[in-house]
């Protein structure tokens, strides 16, 4: 399901889905919900039908543009239906629409905010991170329309004892969409020892006790690498802050997709954001987010 802009605009995330469903042998529903405050707050000027008019007017535009952008979808072999839907509150309605159809995949426009914004407001994008229960695909910039090259983030030791499992749902989801585009996968362990030193009061990274930590970390990614047969050349162990590590190997690597679980360790993160927020909010590339709270059910 491919979830347009409210304003009709053909975007990178039109470019991801038709690749993907090409890829997949799959059918893509596109809808678009619209809200446009300015029509809402006409009520106050016009009477009910000369507004419930005006709202139907532009519904039907924007369903002819829709359909003109299905129509060279569909002219390269995909089975498309379109819907426009007028939401007040779009994340509910996206909702439930994921919830009637369960598509395999919910495919959107990252949304690039302000960081005041994001303070004062919880953005679409983030709401849905946390809610949605199908794997939700967030498209930034497009350089290739069928993914070339798939970086899966894991942590070893960050899922806790309810969310064993969400390791290998990042890998396995990534393995999946790897083999459905011929892309490389490459696996990526960022680890942060920065509050151990802060918290022991030391500063020297290259001490027995940072030996110790690195053996430790390396040996739990390579127990978790070689159970899925990772070869070297695509796992990568890094120091340093998760999401800024992640930004960085993906930029310049030109990663075209990053697979991430969305989990919450603590509090402190809950109120900062996680790694995938973070991560979302400095995309250089496109993001692919599982839900361990759904595969766990």
């Amino acid at each position: 399901m491919l979830v347009a802009p409210p304003l009709m605009t053909r975007s990178p995330a039109f470019e991801r889905a038709t690749a993907l469903a090409l890829a997949k042998g799959a059918a893509l529903h596109i809808v678009a919900f619209d809200y446009l405050d300015g029509l809402a707050s006409a009520g106050l000027f016009f009477d009910e039908l000369a507004l419930k008019h005006a709202r139907e007017s532009y519904l039907m535009l924007h369903r002819q543009w829709l359909e003109k952008q299905a129509d060279s979808i569909r002219h390269q072999g995909v089975r498309v239906t379109t819907q426009v839907v007028w939401a007040p509150r779009p994340h509910e309605e996206i909702m439930v629409h994921v919830r009637e159809i369960k598509p395999s995949m919910v495919i959107k426009d990252l949304e690039h905010l302000s960081w005041l914004t994001r303070a004062l407001f919880t953005p679409l994008d983030v709401r849905l991170l946390h809610d949605c229960p199908a794997p939700l695909h967030l498209v930034s910039k497009v350089a290739h329309a069928l993914p070339r090259k798939i970086l899966a983030a894991v942590d070893p030791f960050g899922p806790d004892e309810h969310f064993a499992k969400v390791n290998d749902t990042i890998i396995t989801g990534a393995e999946r969409l790897a083999a459905q585009c011929g892309a490389q996968l490459h696996l990526l362990y960022a680890y942060d020892l920065s509050y151990i030193y802060a918290s022991e009061g030391l500063m020297d990274f290259s001490s027995s006790l940072a030996q110790t930590l690195y053996e430790t970390e390396e040996h739990a990614f390579d127990q978790l690498t070689d159970r899925f047969g990772v070869p070297q050349a695509c796992k990568h162990l890094l120091m340093g802050n998760p999401a800024k590590v992640i930004k960085d190997f993906a930029q310049s690597e030109g990663i075209d997709v990053i697979v991430m679980g969305t989990v919450h360790r603590d509090r402190l993160n809950a109120l900062l954001g996680s790694t995938t927020e973070q991560v979302a909010h400095h995309l250089p590339s496109s993001l692919l987010t599982l839900n361990p709270r759904i595969y766990e059910r």
